[in-house]
């Protein structure tokens, strides 16, 4: 067995946990377009489909349209204005979700170069938990995880013991 290298913390956090809950016979459909994450999980021999980049806010159609058996959703949530919708939608009955967490000694997220690249919803833990009961779905398991930066002064300690990011396995309540 060799050591894979993670170009980031949270995509060895992602993959332990989707391991963990999802066999790699079962199809995927990932919420947002092909990405860096996407490459690992196909390269770890996950089916995994994107959506196309349509504004998942209004247009449903990739997910209502899929077969796959679990809907993948990595640091998508907090760009969509309405999460809720899109989380009613999905037809699979599994959910692996990550989002990052709302920090208090820091802004959300803006990018100053594109329009689309930014954060409308921080959530803390328990405001996820309850977006997907309220949606239809039971968390089974979750974890939270750290992400450090190397760098010097009071917000990169307060990186290294905050968690940043929230990942859950949840199931569809019929």
């Amino acid at each position: 067995m060799y050591e894979q290298h993670f170009p980031h913390k949270r995509y060895k956090e992602t993959l332990a946990f989707l391991e963990k809950h999802v066999p790699k016979d079962q199809a995927l459909l990932d919420l947002g377009v092909e990405n860096p994450l996407t490459k690992l999980l196909k390269k770890n021999d996950y089916q995994i489909e994107n959506t196309k980049g349509e504004d998942l806010d209004l247009d449903f159609s990739s997910v209502k349209n899929s077969s796959a058996e679990v809907v993948t959703a990595f640091e998508i949530f907090e760009h969509l204005i309405a999460p809720f919708n899109v989380l009613r939608e999905i037809k699979a009955d599994k959910l692996v979700a990550s989002i990052p967490l709302r920090l208090w000694f820091s802004p959300a997220y803006r990018s100053k170069t594109d329009p689309w690249d930014r954060h409308y919803h921080e959530f803390e833990d328990w405001q996820f938990d309850w977006l997907l009961e309220k949606a239809g779905w039971k968390i089974i398991d979750s974890k939270k995880w750290t992400n450090p930066v190397n760098k010097i002064g009071i917000r990169p300690l307060l990186r290294k013991i905050t968690p940043r990011y929230y990942m859950v396995y949840a199931e569809r309540i019929s």
